[in-house]
Parts: structure tokens; C-alpha cells; sequence
């Protein structure tokens, strides 16, 4: 028997996006007049109009190729239309493919999305039968996982409610409760924990790492890079439909927080709202020279250039610094200033923010930037969009790893004592 549980080979699939305007509905006496008087006219017109979509064809997929073991835990990323879960879509059967090759050995369970293959007229204790035959096992398989999956679910007061009455995360638990305990050989997951509170998702990543350990293959789409980094073996990076790259967790995620983000001290932006954008960024030195090299001890002023084209109350201009893991270190706004420090009135405008020194450990960071009304609504989000170095410039030496210090020092008040305890 291979080895091989899924195997990828010059895989695409593509969408038409616009297109022409649907024609006017026709009486069928019109609509037979057309076709007995001008047959040409009508092909004419076919014709162009696949013309005209194949101008407009977006590929979601292009030429994706890889193979992933049996027992292999193995990690997608890639930033919001990448092409993550338009793979995992096509297998699950979902979707077909325009192009390409997939094959897989073994019973394949998904969640996609919340809810998938969940009958909203049918109860809890429903859907885990519905789900448990869709995967193909035997109603005496799923008496036998039943009580577990409840459990880990926690909803035994709504089992017998139809599941259109539940909630999104009463949804969430009961879908992976399914999906992780019905022991399908493949295991898809896709960005959905995060409808789950910490507690849920924190339950949720335990149970990804005991499937992982009982040697079933897992593909695992998530933007937390900490969870890719500590549950897979290997990662691969979509990037525009394509792969970018695909090996180590570790070396994927610094690819991708290559990707978009700008190598230089200051970074030009392109509106992406019609009220409130980011224009310009930039970092800045305590000699006032844009640069992406910081001195350990000394502060780091990130620019924020901004616009907005009409006055916005309570408007929250604030960035999160991530380590090379794309773990987020800590988070700042204008919100949180002492005094809090308003920003509405419409126009162009340019906020200066001071990083202290002796507080980031040297190592790479990213910045990822936001403009919105907590809650209501985003205005601009660019996600590691800066990058930058901090560095030992002292007399010691710091060859330590990052990782066994942690990624911040903490400025604690330090006294001698005298005499003995």
C-alpha cells in the first residue's frame, strides 16, 4: 500500500467574475422567432460572449501541486484569497476542478465552514448520524463516539433542537465535535475556530494535536501561525493560487511574512475605503532617519499617514507588533493614550507612535496596521505590512535562541538587599 493519502498534481480551478449583463427575459414566440430566423446571429453571439468572460477569468487555482503522507500533519497558510479554501473545497469533493489531478486514499472528514453537511430542519443527535453516513461508517461507529462528541461539544441541553435555532458557536462546537471524533482517515479543517471563545478554542487545538498523534492526515488552513508552528510537521504557503513554498513550519511563516510587507522604512498605500485609509507608513530612528535597523535600548517611532474623507467619531488608529512566528506581541491605540488622543475630523493626518527601548529583544517583527470603529466597522487593515530588525549593538554577546528568552524584556524594579533573610 502507498504511503501517499492525498496527492496533487497541476491542480486549477477557475471562476468567471463580472461578465455581461444577463439579457432581457423573451416570450417564447420571440424566443423561437430567434432561433428559426437568425440561428447565426445567435452563435455570433455565443461566441463573443465567451470572449468577453474569458477576459474575465480569475483563477483561484493555478498549476498547485504536492503530496502529503499518511499520518502527516501538514499546514496551509496564505493571506485571504490565496486559494486556501477553494483547495480544500475541491477535497472535499466540494467543488470540482478545472484542471488538474486529486487523489486521495482514505475516508475524508471536513469542516469548512460552520456547519458543513448540517440539515438545519434536523436535531444535534440528527446531524451526528446524518454526518457520521455521509463519512460511511456504521450507525453502531457512531453509538460508539456518540456520548464523546457530545461531551466535547457541550451543548446536551439543545440535542434535540433542530440546529437552525442554534448559534454560530453552538454551530462550531457541535461541527468539530463530528468531524474530530468520527475518526475519518483525512481530517480537512479550514479557518473556523476562531467563532469559538478562547476556552472552546483552546479545547479545539488540544483535540487537533490527539488526532494528530494518532497518525491520521491532517490539512490544517488557519491565519494563527503559533498553531500551524506547534501542530504541523510541515507547512505550505498559497500565494496568489500558487504554492510558494513548502517545507518547515518555521521557514514557511517567515515567507509569509515576507509576502506584502515592505523591506523598506516607509511603505506608499492605495486607498481601500471610500471614508478612512492608510496613505503612508513608516519607522523611524531617535536620530529622526527612516530605517528598519533599531538599536535594542533605543525607542522605535512608528508614522502612521492617514486620511479621512469625512469626520469619523471614535475612530481607532492602532498596530499589533508579531515576532517572526507572526505571534502578536502586543497591541496599541489611539483608545488606549493617557489622555486618549481623538483623531476625527476629516483630512489628511499623521500620528507619531514611540516603541520604548530596552523592550523587543533583538530578532525580526512585523507591524500590522488598522483603521476602524471597534466592533462596528474596518475601515483599513494591512497585516504585516512593516518589517523591521532590533539588534545587540552593546559590548555582550547575544547568541541565544529567541525562543528560550521569550520576546520582550521587562523593565522591573531591581535593589540590593542588605543583610541576611
Amino acid at each position: 500500500m502507498s504511503d501517499v493519502a492525498i496527492r496533487v498534481a497541476g491542480l486549477g480551478k477557475q471562476y468567471q467574475i463580472g461578465g455581461d449583463r444577463k439579457p432581457p427575459y423573451k416570450t417564447i414566440r420571440e424566443s423561437i422567432t430567434d432561433m428559426v430566423l437568425d440561428p447565426l446571429r445567435r452563435l455570433r453571439a455565443g461566441l463573443s460572449a465567451d470572449a468577453v468572460n474569458g477576459e474575465q477569468a480569475l483563477w483561484a487555482l493555478k498549476d498547485v501541486s504536492f503530496e502529503v503522507n499518511r499520518g502527516e500533519v501538514v499546514g496551509i497558510i496564505g493571506r485571504n484569497g490565496a486559494g486556501k479554501s477553494t483547495l480544500l473545497k475541491i477535497l472535499s469533493r466540494i467543488t470540482e476542478p478545472t484542471e488538474g489531478e486529486v487523489e486521495i486514499a482514505g475516508r475524508v472528514g471536513s469542516l469548512l465552514e460552520v456547519g458543513t453537511g448540517f440539515h438545519p430542519e434536523l436535531t444535534g443527535r440528527e446531524n451526528v448520524y446524518l454526518n457520521g453516513a455521509i463519512l460511511g461508517m456504521k450507525r453502531s461507529e457512531i453509538d460508539r463516539r456518540f456520548d464523546e462528541i457530545v461531551a466535547f461539544s457541550e451543548i446536551e441541553k439543545f440535542l434535540e433542537t433542530p440546529v437552525k435555532h442554534y448559534s454560530g458557536g453552538m454551530y462550531t462546537r457541535l461541527a468539530f465535535a463530528v468531524a474530530a471524533h468520527l475518526e475519518p482517515e483525512i481530517l480537512l479543517v479550514d479557518e473556523v475556530l476562531a467563532v469559538g471563545d478562547a476556552a472552546f478554542q483552546k479545547k479545539c487545538l488540544g483535540k487537533m494535536g490527539d488526532v494528530a498523534g494518532q497518525g491520521r492526515t491532517v490539512l490544517f488552513v488557519s491565519h494563527n501561525m503559533g498553531a500551524i508552528n506547534d501542530l504541523c510537521a510541515r507547512s505550505i504557503l498559497l500565494n496568489n493560487g500558487q504554492v510558494e513554498i513548502d517545507g518547515a513550519p518555521d521557514k514557511v511563516i517567515r515567507t509569509y511574512l515576507g509576502l506584502g510587507s515592505s523591506a523598506a522604512p516607509t511603505v506608499e498605500l492605495e486607498a481601500t475605503s471610500s471614508d478612512a485609509y492608510f496613505t503612508k507608513l513608516g519607522l523611524q530612528n531617535t536620530e529622526g532617519e527612516l530605517t528598519t535597523r533599531f538599536d535594542v535600548k533605543k525607542p522605535i517611532t512608528v508614522l502612521l499617514w492617514f486620511t479621512l474623507e469625512r469626520r469619523i467619531q471614535a475612530i481607532e488608529i492602532g498596530f499589533a507588533v508579531s515576532n517572526h512566528r507572526a505571534d502578536q506581541l502586543f497591541y496599541t491605540s489611539n483608545a488606549y493614550a493617557d489622555p486618549p488622543m481623538l483623531v476625527e475630523d476629516a483630512g489628511d493626518h499623521c500620528v507619531a507612535v514611540q516603541i520604548p527601548g530596552k523592550l523587543l529583544l533583538p530578532g525580526s517583527y512585523s507591524i500590522s496596521v488598522a483603521l476602524h470603529r471597534p466592533n462596528l466597522q474596518m475601515y483599513d487593515y494591512r497585516e504585516h505590512i512593516l518589517r523591521f530588525d532590533v539588534e545587540e549593538t552593546g559590548s555582550g554577546r547575544y547568541d541565544y535562541p529567541a525562543h528560550t528568552l521569550g520576546h520582550v524584556i521587562v523593565d522591573l524594579k531591581w535593589e540590593t538587599m542588605k543583610g541576611a533573610l
